[in-house]
C-alpha cells in the first residue's frame, strides 16, 4: 500500500454542502477532479490529472478498506464509506465517499467518486472501526462498504441479504404451510377462508409497509430529479430488499448534485470571465475610438505640416532666386565700385600734376619777384640808364609768358580733372543706385527669412501636436496590449474551465 508521508494529524474539515468530485480510469488514474477537490487536497490540476488516486491516501487508512472498495466496484457495484484522506502538506480530511462504477456494455470503463462531509459521529465510528481492522480485532468486518459480524455470528443476519423474490417466496411458503396446517387441523371452510384472508392481509400489509412505501419514496425522489430538483434526500437500509435501489437513487441524486454544482460553478466563473472580457472589449473599443480620433488629428496635423512644408519650400526657392539676384546686383556694384576706384585714381594723378604745375608757378613767381626787386635796384642805381632794366624787363616778360603757359596748362588740367570728377560723380551715383538695389534685395531676403521663421514656428507647433497625438496613440496601444494580455489570460483560463467542464460531463452518455 502506498505510504504518503509526512502527516501532521491536523484535520481540515470539508465545508458543509461542498461535494468533492473525481473520476478515474479503470486503473485508478485521475481523469477529472473539481475545484473543491483541488482546493482541499492542496495539489493543483497538473499534479493530480493522470496520477493514481492513492496520491491522497492517508497512511492511517487500513489496506483492507481499499481492498473491500476495489472488490466491490470490481463487481460493478457502488461502494460507500467514511475515508480519511491526506492533503499535500500532510493534513487530513474526512469524507463520506461514494464510488460508483461507470459501465459501458457490461464492463467498467472508469469510476466516479463523490465525497461529502460526514457527521462527527460517523468519523468517530470510522476511527474506531479502522483501528480495530488495523489490528484485526473486533466483531466486525467490511463487506461492500457495510459491516458484517465475523463467523457464525453473521448467520442470523443472512435473512437480510435475501432478495425480494426470495423473501416473497419465503413468505408464500410460510403462508401455504400455515394454510395446510390449519386445513388439516380444522377442516372447516369458514376457518380456511378466514385463514386465507388473514394470510393475504398479512402479506399485503407487509408488502405495503416494506415494499410499496419504499418504492413510493423512490418514485417521489426520481420525480424530483426529473423535475430538476436535486435538493431531496432518501434514507436507505442495505438490509432491506429494495435498499440497493434506494441507495442507487440516492447516489444518482448525489452525483447529479455534485456535477450540477461543478458545472454551475464553472459556468458562473466563465460568465464572470466573459463579463471581464466584455468589459475589456468595451475599454478596447473606447481606446480604439480614441486612437482613431488621435490618428485623424494626426492626419490633419500632417496635412497642415505638408502644406507648411510646401510653403516653406516655395519660400526657400524664392529666397534662392532673390539670393541669385542679390548676387548679380552685388557683382554689378563691385564692378561699379572698381570703376569708381579707377576714376578716383585718375583724379588723384591729375591732382598730382596740378601740384607740380603749382610748384613751377610758385618758382616763377619767386624769380619774378627777385627780378622785379633787382630791376628796381638797378633802376635806382642807373638812373637814366635803362639797359639793365630793359634786360630785367625782358626776363620779366619771359617769366610772364611762362606763367601764361603754366596757367593755360593748369586750366586744361583743371578742365580735365573736372571731367574726371564728373565721371566719378556719375559712377558714384550709379554705385549709389546699385547699393540701393542691394539694400532692397537684402530687405526682401529679410522678409523671406521672417516668412521662413514663421513657417518654422508653425511646423514646430504642428510637430508638437503630432508628438502629443502619437503619445496618446502610444499610451492607448500600451493599454490595448495590456488588455490583450488580460484577454489572452482570460481565454486561457476559460479554456481550462472548458476542459474542466468537458471532463465533468464526459462520463455521461
Amino acid at each position: 500500500m502506498r505510504n504518503n508521508q509526512p502527516v501532521t494529524q491536523r484535520e481540515v474539515e470539508v465545508p458543509e454542502g461542498v461535494k468533492l468530485v473525481s473520476t478515474t480510469d479503470p486503473q485508478g488514474r485521475i481523469t477529472h477532479c473539481n475545484a473543491a477537490f483541488v482546493a482541499i487536497s492542496g495539489y493543483d490540476y497538473a499534479e493530480l490529472l493522470g496520477q493514481p488516486h492513492n496520491i491522497v491516501r492517508h497512511p492511517d487508512m487500513p489496506a483492507i478498506a481499499f481492498k473491500d472498495l476495489w472488490s466491490t466496484v470490481g463487481r460493478g457495484r457502488p461502494w460507500s464509506g467514511v475515508v480519511k484522506n491526506r492533503s499535500k502538506n500532510g493534513d487530513h480530511y474526512w469524507v463520506l465517499a461514494h464510488v460508483t462504477p461507470v459501465q459501458r456494455e457490461g464492463r467498467s470503463i472508469g469510476y466516479i467518486s463523490v465525497r461529502e462531509r460526514p457527521s462527527r459521529a460517523q468519523i468517530t465510528a470510522a476511527e474506531q472501526l479502522y483501528g480495530e481492522l488495523a489490528q484485526n480485532s473486533g466483531p466486525w468486518r467490511l463487506h461492500a462498504g457495510g459491516l458484517r459480524r465475523r463467523g457464525w455470528r453473521d448467520w442470523p443476519y443472512a435473512v437480510f441479504r435475501l432478495s425480494l423474490s426470495q423473501r416473497l417466496a419465503v413468505a408464500l411458503a410460510g403462508w401455504l404451510g400455515l394454510l395446510a396446517g390449519g386445513h388439516l387441523a380444522f377442516e372447516t371452510p369458514a376457518l380456511d377462508a378466514a385463514l386465507l384472508l388473514g394470510g393475504a392481509l398479512a402479506v399485503w400489509a407487509w408488502f405495503r409497509h416494506s415494499i410499496e412505501r419504499k418504492l413510493e419514496h423512490c418514485i417521489d425522489m426520481t420525480a424530483q430529479i426529473a423535475a430538476c430538483n436535486l435538493q431531496g434526500d432518501i434514507p436507505y437500509d442495505m438490509r432491506h430488499p429494495v435498499g440497493q435501489l434506494m441507495r442507487n437513487v440516492r447516489l444518482l441524486n448525489l452525483n447529479m448534485q455534485a456535477i450540477v454544482a461543478d458545472v454551475r460553478a464553472e459556468v458562473g466563473a466563465i460568465a464572470d470571465s466573459a463579463h471581464e472580457i466584455a468589459r475589456g472589449s468595451q475599454d478596447l473599443a473606447l481606446r480604439t475610438e480614441q486612437q482613431s480620433a488621435g490618428v485623424e488629428r494626426t492626419a490633419s496635423s500632417m496635412e497642415q505640416i505638408t502644406s507648411v512644408v510646401a510653403q516653406t519650400a516655395a519660400t526657400a526657392n524664392q529666397v534662392g532666386l532673390n539670393g541669385e539676384a542679390a548676387r548679380g546686383t552685388a557683382v554689378q556694384g563691385g564692378q561699379t565700385v572698381q570703376a569708381l576706384v579707377g576714376t578716383m585714381r585718375a583724379i588723384d594723378d591729375a591732382a598730382g600734376r596740378v601740384a607740380e604745375v603749382i610748384r613751377v608757378i610758385e618758382g616763377i613767381a619767386f624769380q619774378t619777384n627777385l627780378l622785379a626787386l633787382n630791376a628796381a635796384v638797378e633802376a635806382a642805381r642807373a638812373g637814366e640808364q635803362g639797359k639793365g632794366f630793359a634786360v630785367v624787363a625782358g626776363e620779366v616778360r619771359a617769366l610772364a609768358q611762362r606763367c601764361t603757359e603754366a596757367a593755360q596748362e593748369i586750366r586744361s588740367l583743371i578742365s580735365h580733372s573736372s571731367a574726371r570728377v564728373a565721371d566719378g560723380a556719375r559712377h558714384v551715383e550709379s554705385a549709389h543706385s546699385i547699393m540701393a538695389e542691394v539694400v532692397a534685395a537684402v530687405a526682401e531676403v529679410s522678409t523671406r527669412m521672417r516668412d521662413i521663421s514663421q513657417a518654422a514656428d508653425e511646423q514646430a507647433a504642428g510637430v508638437q501636436e503630432l508628438n502629443h497625438a502619437i503619445s496618446v496613440i502610444e499610451q492607448g496601444t500600451q493599454q490595448n496590449a495590456a488588455l490583450a494580455e488580460q484577454t489572452a489570460a482570460a481565454c486561457d483560463w476559460l479554456q481550462g474551465r472548458a476542459g474542466t467542464l468537458q471532463r465533468a460531463v464526459a462520463i455521461f452518455r
